[in-house]
């Protein structure tokens, strides 16, 4: 799943749905450089810790050193920040920022040091981006979400501490133990301490009514039919989750997996006490529900309670969040988001982030208006609206537009087409389950046309499936599965006697969605089997996708991260993946091998990293042979746009294009 959004609940769906199982790199226990500071409470004797992160907790700046030899001197603050908070401060609209931070606050490591030369920056700026999906900018989402703890570059090979301070595990990988940052605050300014975490998984998680499906990746193992996680609320600052069997991949499935941030585990209870029955009074709420035409206290409080993937929601602005950036504005056209004077993170410097002071994300629904705006410097990052398609024009208007145009590693495979086996039709699933017509299928993909004319030489055939384009094979395939007869076109009749027809509904969330399909038709028309498309919004995709309703569609998936154990298997098997995901209580049984399939993914989840690499490639071996989906090329790369005065953004083309995103609060104009 790439971020590029289909409608936030659809995409949500679509996570849990194909993200059922992640590895981990929980316990690197290398040490820590002489230079840098710990975040590893040490362990007992009998845990081992998470592992030696490099420093993430801010140093005490030259100033604190001056104050403490200097006690009747006027205190100088421990921190720096920037001028339009001081300015609050100084008003007396705002607590002075050594109280706004907490102790100690995060040093922001968000892009591994191979990948990008860090430098402390200034503070000023509004960064402008552009997004044509309503109510939804992918490369602000990136930019605001934050998970409790991180990976940097999103690599999986290192877990450090971010909104918890660190991490304790058990040497059998069942307990994990969690230490808060002490003086954490919500952007409203009231504390954060381990009763948020209570009030989100007693109150929200384990209440029926509010979550009637526990998800799978808080029970053991990241395993559906696992038991749930039992919770220990230690002190004010520390708690620990305990599962009943190992879990090596929790670490990982928090900092990355699913693009998950915090607000699963972490609510701002002194908020959303308010809206929930356990708090106050149902006869209070019923007011508040019928004001907003809702049916009962349940869709009160999901209404209320602004989770990561809704951060862009308008109604989210004022929510209690933990985000660089807060929503403030929100019109038609127009989102205005402001630096959150309450963000836990610093540089080496002391100077809390974020640097910019405004992010304001443009909605325009037309591509080639959003090109043109590329092209005329009025953005000032784009990833999720730059395109390839576009690369030639992007760097022929570099200088003039004030822009750099380069090529970073993508972390999906953009275009994999998807026919969905479970779809309700007896026929269609005959055909479509039988694996030599999938064969059959794959070997009428011409790789290279896709690969030169869509992604501009940009991309490599794929080895997860074979890439041989040979039509001659595809054709006798198909004959031997008793495709052997046409219709008056020529297009092959199927086991019912009628033409067998392969309609994709697809979205143009991409400009290769588009091309990449139209290409796949042709392919698919010339071996006989008729194939249409027509494109969709993302709404309808979304719904029709839930309700098993799509035939042939295309999206991404994240083949290039081993770690998500992400297959589209609520894509080409949405009936199968929502029996598995749920224990067998919703979707359909599948097959065994199939049922073999899932399993061998959520395994992943219970070894170490080195054996869960070693299973993923046992899952790549199945996919070679049993042509799941097509992923029909991979290693594309992707159009990395930003301002040319815009620093700390990594060129590296080792770095994906998309951790430059999460990594957004290091960013600042130089002068």
């Amino acid at each position: 799943m790439s971020t590029k959004k289909i409608n936030r609940r659809q995409f949500l769906h679509f996570s849990a749905m194909t993200a059922l199982s992640v590895a981990a790199a929980a316990c690197a226990r290398q040490a820590p450089a002489a230079t840098e500071a710990p975040t590893q409470v040490p362990a007992a004797a009998t845990e081992a810790p998470a592992q030696a992160p490099a420093a993430t907790e801010a140093p005490t700046t030259a100033a604190a050193a001056e104050a403490t030899t200097a006690p009747t001197a006027k205190p100088v603050p421990l921190y720096k920040e920037a001028p339009m908070l001081t300015d609050l401060v100084n008003a007396g609209k705002l607590p002075p920022v050594d109280s706004r931070l907490p102790k100690p606050p995060k040093l922001t490591n968000e892009m591994p040091a191979s990948q990008l030369k860090f430098e402390n920056g200034q503070y000023g700026g509004t960064l402008r981006t552009v997004t044509s999906v309503p109510d939804w900018d992918a490369d602000v989402f990136v930019m605001c979400n934050e998970p409790l703890i991180n990976t940097p570059g999103i690599l999986g090979e290192e877990i450090t501490g971010n909104i918890v301070k660190e991490f304790r595990v058990s040497d059998d990988q069942k307990e994990f133990t969690f230490f808060m940052r002490q003086g954490l605050r919500w952007s409203d300014g009231e504390p954060v301490t381990t009763e948020d975490v209570r009030f989100a998984v007693e109150d929200v998680l384990f209440n029926e009514e509010l979550t009637p499906t526990f998800p799978s990746w808080l029970k053991a193992g990241n395993d559906p039919r696992g038991n749930p996680f039992k919770f220990e609320l230690i002190d004010e600052f520390t708690f620990k989750m305990t599962f009943d069997q190992a879990y090596g991949g929790f670490p990982i499935v928090l900092a990355i997996q699913g693009w998950r941030g915090y607000t699963d585990l972490l609510k701002p209870a002194h908020y959303l006490k308010q809206f929930h029955k356990k708090y106050t009074d149902e006869a209070k709420l019923k007011p508040l529900w019928e004001a907003e035409s809702l049916e009962d206290w349940v869709q009160l409080f999901g209404r209320k309670d602004i989770t990561n993937w809704e951060l862009n929601r308008k109604e989210g602005i004022g929510f209690p969040a933990l985000y660089p950036w807060l929503l403030k504005e929100a019109t038609q056209q127009t989102y205005t988001y402001e630096r959150n004077p309450y963000y836990f993170k610093v540089d080496e410097a002391g100077q809390q982030l974020p640097y910019i002071d405004k992010i304001v994300s443009q909605t325009v629904p037309d591509m080639e208006m959003v090109a043109m705006k590329h092209i005329s410097g009025e953005v000032d990052f784009a990833r999720e609206s730059a395109t390839l398609v576009k690369m030639p024009l992007y760097k022929e208007n570099e200088q003039k537009a004030g822009i750099k145009a380069v090529l970073a590693r993508c972390h999906v495979t953009y275009t994999d087409v998807f026919l969905n086996m479970t779809f309700n039709d007896p026929v269609w699933r005959e055909v479509t389950q039988n694996v030599k017509f999938r064969q059959a299928l794959n070997y009428a993909i011409d790789r290279k046309e896709i690969i030169d004319a869509v992604y501009y030489g940009y991309a490599e055939p794929s080895t997860i499936i074979s890439s041989e384009f040979n039509t001659e094979k595809a054709i006798a395939l198909l004959e031997e599965i008793g495709l052997d007869k046409k219709d008056s076109e020529g297009f092959r009749i199927g086991p019912d006697g009628k033409t067998f027809v392969i309609p994709f509904e697809i979205q143009a969330a991409s400009p290769d969605q588009v091309p990449v399909c139209e290409l796949i038709v042709q392919f698919w028309n010339n071996i006989g089997i008729k194939t249409t498309m027509k494109t969709i919004d993302g709404t309808l995709w979304g719904q029709r996708n839930g309700a098993n309703e799509l035939q042939a569609t295309t999206i991404w998936t994240h083949t290039p991260l081993w770690y998500m154990g992400d297959w589209g298997q609520g894509i080409w098997g949405p009936l199968w993946s929502s029996w598995f995901s749920t224990s067998g209580k919703q979707g359909e049984e599948p097959p065994q091998d199939v049922k073999d399939f899932l399993n061998l993914v959520a395994s992943i989840n219970r070894v170490s990293p080195e054996q869960g690499r070693q299973i993923y490639q046992d899952c790549r071996k199945i996919m070679y042979d049993k042509i799941w989906y097509f992923v029909h090329t991979e290693k594309e790369m992707q159009p990395l746009l930003f301002n040319a005065k815009l620093g700390n953004v990594s060129e590296s083309k080792d770095a994906f294009a998309i951790a430059s995103n999460f990594s957004a609060e290091q960013f600042f104009f130089k002068s």
